[in-house]
C-alpha cells in the first residue's frame, strides 16, 4: 500500500510516550487509506511529467489493483461501445476498466470530426476512472488511413516496395500518421513487415517485397514517417503509436496458405523474416502484433520462446506485444475449444494485450481465475502492464489524452493526394513496351482522333485500391452505398479520388474521343478500328486475407476475354494490371504491344497516366519474381532453379 508523510504531530504528544504510540497508528492508518495531508496530497509521481517514464510506471503499477491491471490487457472493439445503451457502454471503462479500443475494417469512418467527439467521449470515462489511465485507441492503417471516406489512399505495400524510395516512404508514413491523428486515433496495425515468398498468398500486397532487404529498407523508413525518429513517438500531436506485424514468419507458410505452418530452419527464420522486426525494435517500435500462423508447428500466438525468450529477453523489445483479431482463440483447432487453455498459454508465452473484441467479460473472468489459480503468475501479468503502461507514458497519453480538432483541415488535403500520386507513378512497373526494340508505344500519344479504354479496372475506384479499403475485404465500385446505415456512420458521397478512366480523360487531348467498353465483345475492335490504340485495364478484385489465397493465380474475369477481344486486332494494345501480386499472363503476352504493372494504386489514379503519357519516366522495378506459371512456385530471387518470366528487379526504363 501507499503510505504518504504527514507533517509532525510533536507539538501534541511531545513528552507523553502512550500518546506517541497511538499518533504512529493513527498517522499509518492515514498513511494507507488515503489521509494525506495538504503538504503531499497533491503530488503523484506517475501524474508528473517530469518524473522518468520508469519511475512512473513503477508508481502507476503499485497503486492497480488486479481488476485495473488486467483491464489494460484487454483491446475491445468500438461497437462494443457505439451501439449498446450508455449505462452498459459506460461500464466498458468504469467496471471492467479496459485500456484500449480498435476500430476493426468494417468500421467505414464517421467525418474525422465526429470521430474526435467519439474517441474523446471514451476517453473521458476511461479519465474519470480511480486511477485516470488514459485509453490507446488502435486502427488498421496500413496503405494511409484506409478505413476512412475521402481519407488519402496511397499504394499498398507492393507498390512501394517497386519505387525502391525509402524517402518517399516516409512521407508517406508522416502523412498516414497526420491523418490518423486527425480523427483522434492514437496507434496504427502497421507497418506490415512480412516478407511474402510466395504470391499465392492472400496477404502477398502487405509486404514490400520477397526479398528481406527491401523490406528492410522500407520498415526503417515507414517507421521514421509514423513514429518519428525516436522510441515510441517523437510528437504525439502528429506522430503515432506503430504495430509491427504479424511476428514471426508469415509470409513464408507452406503453399502460401494464410495463417498456415511456416517451416524454417535458422537461416530462413534469422535471414529472412526476422530482420524487419529485429529493425522495428531498434527504432523503438511500440508495439509487435503476433501472427496467426505457427512456426514448426508453434502456434505463434503460444510460441514462448520467440516471443519471450528471443523478442523480449534477446531483441530487449520494451513495447508489448498484441494478439491478432480472436488470435489467442485460434491457438486450439477448432478456435475456442478450450478457451481457458487459449489464455493461459497466450498470456504466459508473452501476449501483453489480448484483441478480444466483443467477449471481453468472459476473457477478463478467464484471466482472473488463472491469476488467482496461480496458473499465470503475478511477474508475468505485472510485465505486460509494465510495458502497456510505457508505451502511453512514453507516447505522450497521460499529458494529452483528449484528441483535438486542429488536423482535421489535413485530412485528405491536396498535398498528402499529391504525394500518393507521386508514389503511384514511382510504383508502375514497365514490362514490355512493343514487340521489337524498334516499336515503342509508350509514352502513348495524347493528341489523336480515338482511343478506346477497356475493363472494369478502368472505371472502379474500388478495385484500383484492392482490400484494406473502407471495409475489410474492399468495396466495388465508387464506395457511394457502403455503410449508408446509422451503424456505419458514413458521409453521403463516393470516396473521393480519380480513376483510371477519370485520369485518361483529364490527359489526353480534349479533341480525342474517348471510347470506354467495360466488357468488350468481339465486334468492340471492329467497331472502332479507327482508333489510335486500345488500354486494356484488368487484373484482380479485392480481397483481404484467407478470402484471396489463390492457388491459379489468374486474372479475374472477364478480364482474360477483354484481352482477347482487344488485343491482336491490329490496333496498338496496352495492358494496365491492377493487382496486388503476379498474375499469369503468359499466355496473353504475344499479343500485347505494351504491358504495365500498376498493383494497387489505391485513389490517385492520375499517377499512371503521368508514366503512360510520358510526362514522367518508368522508373519502377519488380518487388517480387515474376512467375510463368504457379507450378513454379514458391520461386524467390537467389533459388537454385530460378526460370521466372521477368526477374526479380526488372523494368524498363523510359
Amino acid at each position: 500500500m501507499i503510505k504518504r508523510g504527514y507533517p509532525s504531530m510533536a507539538a501534541t504528544i511531545y513528552g507523553v510516550r502512550s500518546f506517541f504510540l497511538l499518533a504512529a497508528i493513527v498517522i499509518l492508518f492515514y498513511g494507507r487509506y488515503g489521509g494525506a495531508t495538504a503538504a503531499t496530497r497533491g503530488y503523484i509521481k506517475y501524474k508528473d511529467p517530469k518524473a522518468a517514464v520508469e519511475e512512473r510506471v513503477e508508481d502507476l503499477l503499485t497503486r492497480m489493483t488486479l481488476p485495473e491491471k488486467l483491464g489494460q490487457m484487454c483491446q475491445v472493439d468500438r461497437f462494443n461501445f457505439s451501439f449498446f445503451p450508455p449505462a452498459t457502454r459506460h461500464e466498458i471503462f468504469t467496471k471492467y476498466l479496459i485500456g484500449s479500443v480498435l476500430s476493426n475494417p468494417y468500421d467505414t469512418g464517421a467525418s474525422p470530426s465526429k470521430r474526435v467527439v467519439e474517441v474523446n467521449t471514451m476517453q473521458k470515462l476511461s479519465l474519470s476512472t480511480r486511477l485516470g489511465i488514459p485509453l490507446l485507441y488502435a486502427i488498421d492503417a496500413v496503405h494511409g488511413h484506409n478505413t476512412f471516406i475521402n481519407a488519402t489512399i496511397f499504394p499498398h505495400n507492393v507498390g512501394l516496395g517497386a519505387t525502391r524510395d525509402p524517402d518517399l516512404v516516409k512521407k508517406i508514413g508522416a502523412i498516414t500518421a497526420l491523418e490518423v491523428r486527425a480523427t483522434g486515433i492514437a496507434q496504427a496495425f502497421a507497418p506490415c513487415v512480412a516478407v511474402c515468398r510466395d504470391p499465392r498468398w492472400g496477404r502477398c500486397y502487405e509486404s514490400y517485397s520477397e526479398d528481406p532487404k527491401v523490406v528492410n529498407m522500407m520498415t526503417e523508413s515507414i517507421m521514421e514517417g509514423l513514429q518519428g525518429n525516436a522510441p515510441y513517438v517523437a510528437d504525439f500531436k502528429t506522430k503515432l503509436a506503430g504495430c509491427a506485424k504479424h511476428f514471426v514468419g508469415d509470409g513464408g507458410t507452406v503453399g502460401g496458405i494464410n495463417e498456415n505452418n511456416t517451416v524454417a530452419d535458422n537461416a530462413t527464420l534469422f535471414g529472412i523474416h526476422m530482420p524487419p522486426f529485429e529493425i522495428a525494435v531498434k527504432k523503438g517500435i511500440a508495439s509487435i502484433m503476433a501472427s496467426y500462423s505457427s512456426l514448426n508447428g508453434v502456434k505463434m500466438h503460444a510460441n514462448r520462446a520467440m516471443i519471450t525468450d528471443y523478442l523480449k529477453n534477446t531483441l530487449k523489445f520494451q513495447g508489448f506485444v498484441i494478439s491478432d483479431w480472436l488470435g489467442i482463440d485460434k491457438i486450439t483447432t477448432p478456435p475456442r475449444a478450450n478457451y481457458t487453455y487459449s489464455i493461459e498459454a497466450s498470456i504466459n508465452a508473452g501476449i501483453d494485450m489480448v484483441m478480444v473484441p466483443f467477449q471481453y467479460i468472459e476473457f477478463l473472468e478467464g484471466l482472473t481465475k488463472l491469476v488467482n489459480g496461480g496458473y499465470i503468475p503475478m511477474s508475468r501479468i505485472d510485465d505486460a502492464v509494465r510495458r502497456v503502461l510505457r508505451v502511453k507514458f512514453s507516447i505522450g497519453l497521460f499529458e494529452n489524452p483528449l484528441a483535438e480538432e486542429t488536423l482535421v483541415s489535413e485530412f485528405g488535403s491536396e498535398a498528402h493526394r499529391e504525394i500518393a500520386r507521386e508514389a503511384v507513378r514511382k510504383s508502375m512497373v514497365l514490362l514490355k513496351n512493343g514487340k521489337t526494340n524498334v516499336d515503342k508505344v509508350i509514352p502513348l500519344q495524347r493528341n489523336v482522333k480515338k482511343i478506346v479504354v477497356a475493363g472494369a479496372h478502368a472505371n472502379n475506384m474500388g478495385w484500383q485500391c484492392g482490400g484494406f479499403t473502407l471495409t475489410w475485404q474492399g468495396f466495388n465500385g465508387t464506395g457511394e452505398n457502403i455503410g449508408r446505415n446509422k451503424a456505419m456512420q458514413l458521409p453521403t458521397g463516393k470516396t473521393r479520388g480519380t480513376t483510371i478512366l477519370e485520369a485518361i480523360m483529364k490527359t489526353v487531348d480534349h479533341t480525342t474521343e474517348v471510347v470506354y467498353a467495360e466488357e468488350p465483345n468481339q465486334d468492340t475492335s471492329k467497331l472502332h478500328i479507327d482508333a489510335a490504340y486500345t488500354i486494356v485495364v484488368v487484373g484482380e478484385a479485392p480481397y483481404a486475407e484467407t478470402q484471396g489465397d489463390s492457388t491459379t493465380l489468374s486474372i479475374a474475369a472477364p478480364g482474360p476475354d477483354t484481352i482477347r477481344h482487344t488485343c491482336g486486332s491490329g490496333m496498338k494494345c496496352v495492358v494496365v494490371l491492377v493487382t496486388g501480386r503476379p498474375l499469369v499472363i503468359e499466355p496473353y503476352l504475344d499479343t500485347i504491344d505494351a504491358l504495365v504493372v500498376a498493383w494497387l494504386p489505391g485513389t490517385e489514379g492520375q499517377g499512371i497516366t503521368d508514366v503512360l503519357f510520358g510526362d514522367h519516366p518508368f522508373t519502377g522495378t519488380l518487388p517480387r519474381t515474376w512467375m510463368k506459371s504457379v507450378t513454379q512456385l514458391p520461386m524467390n530471387v537467389g533459388d537454385k532453379n530460378y526460370d521466372p518470366l521477368f526477374p526479380f528487379g526488372y523494368g524498363i526504363k523510359t
